[in-house]
């Protein structure tokens, strides 16, 4: 019995007017919305197939949704963002199969249907929104104020959490690591670093009117990038390497110099 193929399906992600950034960057702006159930060709297609004669020769679109924020023109990471299903129409292209299996381009796409936009945040976007909007806000204060209490005491924890590992929580460094070669296996890299720059985001705008200091911010950046990560692959990592990057070990230090 012949297998049978999995439909592929691609996306394609837009700011929350739903106008393709690149397009509107160059100039001839794409609205989707505008287009759900129709065929829509490309205002300025490259010559030279597929040939990046501008920043917009062509429409762009992932079947990895993890990477569905990868090359938008979207720039500083925002949140919300809409995640749109489309399809090729006629010829499409891809830059390299062996480097880019997940990607298509094309000059003709239909465009299907909006899709629930936290699965651009990886298969762990609904944790990831959790912390950045429910815990990094009252975290990020506590952190930067540990610091600031004992800035040499906390330097000192922090190197050690890179660098040295337990039985029971691995080291933060490598912790890291993992978590960047997980992403990247797992097709979710572009996840990964929109998170991480949403949850420093947060940060910076918490602690922007308080006067802790900027050893103290970039802390609580990092911390709260790293709590971030381990929402994002709290289904594929170990406690072992989870706990590294939730800074479990961080948190008792403080509670006991407090």
């Amino acid at each position: 019995m012949a297998r049978k193929t999995k439909p592929v399906t691609w996306y394609m992600t837009t700011p929350a007017d739903g106008i393709i950034e690149l397009s509107r960057q160059a100039g001839t702006p794409v609205s989707l919305p505008d287009a759900v159930g129709q065929v829509i060709d490309h205002p300025n297609p490259c010559a030279n197939k597929w040939f990046d004669e501008s920043r917009f020769s062509y429409f762009r679109m992932v079947k990895r949704v993890g990477e569905a924020l990868e090359d938008t023109g979207i720039w500083p990471a925002i949140w919300p963002v809409r995640l749109w299903i489309v399809e090729p129409v006629g010829d499409a292209g891809n830059w390299s199969h062996q480097h880019y299996p997940y990607r298509l381009v094309a000059h003709q796409i239909r465009v299907l249907e909006e899709t629930d936009p936290w699965p651009a945040l990886g298969a762990g976007g609904r944790e990831v929104l959790d912390v950045i909007h429910e815990q990094i806000p009252e975290r990020a204060l506590r952190w930067a104020a540990d610091w600031d209490a004992d800035p040499e005491g906390m330097e000192e924890w922090r190197r050690n959490w890179r660098l040295c590992g337990t039985r029971d929580i691995g080291r933060g460094e490598w912790a890291q690591a993992v978590a960047d070669m997980t992403a990247y296996a797992s097709r979710e890299s572009a996840a990964q670093r929109w998170a991480e720059q949403l949850a420093t985001d947060t940060v910076d705008r918490i602690l922007a009117a308080i006067g802790f200091s900027e050893d103290a911010v970039h802390y609580a950046r990092r911390r709260a990038a790293e709590l971030t990560v381990a929402a994002q692959h709290q289904a594929r990592l170990s406690p072992y390497v989870l706990d590294a990057l939730r800074g479990v070990r961080l948190d008792a230090a403080s509670a006991v110099a407090a």
